[in-house]
Parts: structure tokens; C-alpha cells; sequence
């Protein structure tokens, strides 16, 4: 626990430098760098061995400005999702709000407060490239009970800066059992920003499929 402990806080640090970051595109190489140590050398890699020898970093996606976005956010209620979360039992996802300014990548997302003591926002999606040049089962945007967290602008819209979207634990082992992107989550848009399949082998900053 004390090793999980300080990947979570490592984690919620690196959030917090990347919203105090002025430079979007400079917060995302430090979230990059930072994700690749913690991935090659912290305990709690969900790396297996062998992908940890080989592994050279997280395969991304160059950054794309154009995949940054500042939306607003509409309250909505709805039913709450079951989520399947392994060795934690099931989890409470309850929809909360949902975003206005998305219709570039060919819809909005739902956001969903998980139910529990804290609680916290969580964004997962899946988009044209899921299943093919990405995890199959979405990606995340928000998970904030991890400290995945990309703040808000000085207007108080929400930033969603797609070139942080990352796979979930359980698309680099079986060890780990995570919650999917639901349906009405799924952009019509192809999302060619943040962690992509690959060998995590890379050949100068290109990464093989």
C-alpha cells in the first residue's frame, strides 16, 4: 500500500504542475517524461516483465494543439452506471453533466461522478480510432480520485486537452479489471492525441504499431 500510495501521489503532483504549466504543449512533455519514469522504474508499473525490458516509453500521438479544448458543461441526471472494478467490487458511476463544445470530434461526453466516500470525476471515451490504433475499450480523459485532473480555464470552462487522454491499467495486463467507455460515449471523430497502441519500443521519437 505505501508503494501505491506514492505512485497516486506522484501522479497528483504531476497534474498539479501540468494546470500550473502557461505552456500546454510544455505541461504535456513534462506529463510524458514523468509517466515514462514512473512506468519504467515505480513498483507499481502495470507494466508485465516483459514489456517492462523492452520498454522505452508510453507510445503517444505528437501533440496537437487543435486537440485542446476549453467546454462548458450542462447539469444532467440520468440512471448510474455499474462499473466492474475487480478485487474492488462494483462501482457507482452517476452522470452529472455534459459537455458543450465538442462538435469538432463529432459529439459531446458525459461526465460521471463516482459514488462512494470522496467520490470523483470521471471521464472515459472511446472514438473512431478505438480498437485499431488505440485500446479498444476507450481511454480516459478525467479520473480525479487518481489525480487525473486538467483544471479549468479563467472562465470556468472545463479544459479538455485530448493529448493527455491515456489507456487504463487493464490494456497493458490482465492483471487489472477497469471500467470501459460507455456507448454514449463514443466519438464519430478519430482522437489521434495522447497514449496510442504500440511495442512501447520506439525508434527516435516514432513508435511501431
Amino acid at each position: 500500500m505505501l508503494d501505491l500510495w506514492d505512485w497516486r501521489r506522484q501522479i497528483s503532483d504531476l497534474y498539479g504542475a501540468v494546470r500550473a504549466s502557461v505552456d500546454p504543449e510544455a505541461g504535456w512533455r513534462l506529463w510524458r517524461d514523468t509517466r515514462n519514469r514512473l512506468y519504467a522504474h515505480h513498483s507499481q508499473t502495470p507494466l508485465e516483465a516483459a514489456a517492462l525490458a523492452r520498454f522505452t516509453g508510453v507510445p503517444l500521438y505528437p501533440y496537437d494543439a487543435g486537440l485542446r479544448f476549453l467546454v462548458g458543461l450542462t447539469e444532467i441526471s440520468g440512471p448510474a452506471l455499474t462499473l466492474e472494478a475487480g478485487h474492488d467490487g462494483d462501482v457507482r458511476a452517476h452522470p452529472f453533466a455534459r459537455t458543450d463544445g465538442l462538435a469538432a470530434l463529432g459529439g459531446e461526453l458525459t461526465l460521471y461522478w463516482i459514488g462512494g466516500y470522496g467520490g470523483g470525476v470521471f471521464l472515459p471515451f472511446s472514438d473512431a480510432t478505438s480498437g485499431q490504433e488505440t485500446y479498444g475499450g476507450g481511454r480516459y480523459l478525467l479520473d480525479t480520485i487518481k489525480g487525473a485532473d486538467l483544471g479549468q480555464a479563467a472562465d470556468g470552462r472545463v479544459i479538455l486537452d485530448f493529448n493527455f487522454a491515456f489507456a487504463p491499467s487493464c490494456a497493458h495486463s490482465d492483471r487489472f479489471v477497469c471500467p470501459l467507455a460507455p456507448l454514449e460515449n463514443r466519438l464519430l471523430g478519430a482522437v489521434r492525441g495522447g497514449e496510442r497502441n504500440g511495442s512501447m519500443v520506439a525508434w527516435g521519437q516514432q513508435f511501431f504499431l
